[in-house]
């Protein structure tokens, strides 16, 4: 499970790259720093759904961890080819929605002067402040939202790990405390 994990980890850490990085040479090339209304709101959805999905494979392998060394024998049951394919699914389909609801309340605002932003990538900060509507309640539910998320898989992360350090401490083979510990870094 955990190569194929990392493989799925690797595909959006790479992805939210490449959501910026193009534009950026365009702009170099071009000599300049803008990116259309469309290019923002594609850089915007694109990185939050990269991320979001970044997140949840980084809260599936500390669960994957968590199993593999609080419950060994049980692992291959519980992180069977099944499981794992359903929680990466799951993963993916995760960051649809998150990104299409705050990429939604993002743009749902009115932006002042042109549908222009000066800079390469549209970071919503940025944008929320060349909006002319009262962007405060946009501004706490995307904030909130994304806390929210962040917070919760940070927590569950917290916890696998807790799980993990104190199973290891009562390990009473010096070798399986240290492929405990060893695995955990």
């Amino acid at each position: 499970p955990m190569y194929f994990l990392l493989m799925n980890l690797s595909i959006p850490d790479l992805a939210s790259i490449s959501v910026t990085i193009p534009q950026s040479m365009a702009n170099s090339l071009s000599n300049t720093r803008l990116i259309s209304y469309a290019g923002c709101v594609a850089q915007v959805f694109l990185f939050i759904f990269f991320t979001a999905v970044d997140f949840a494979f980084l809260t599936i392998m500390a669960y994957d961890q968590y199993v593999a060394i609080c419950q060994p024998l049980h692992s291959e049951t519980i992180m069977n080819r099944g499981a794992c394919v359903q929680m990466a699914a799951s993963a993916w389909i995760s960051g649809i929605p998150i990104s299409t609801m705050q990429t939604g309340i993002m743009f749902a605002l009115t932006f002042c002067d042109s549908n222009k932003v000066d800079q390469f990538f549209c970071e919503i900060p940025q944008l929320l402040k060349i909006t002319c509507s009262d962007s405060y309640l946009g501004e706490v539910v995307i904030i909130s939202f994304l806390l929210f998320l962040g917070l919760s898989c940070f927590a569950f992360i917290i916890v696998s790990y807790v799980q993990i350090f104190k199973n290891s401490a009562e390990n009473p083979s010096e070798q399986g405390r240290h492929k405990a510990f060893k695995t955990c870094t």
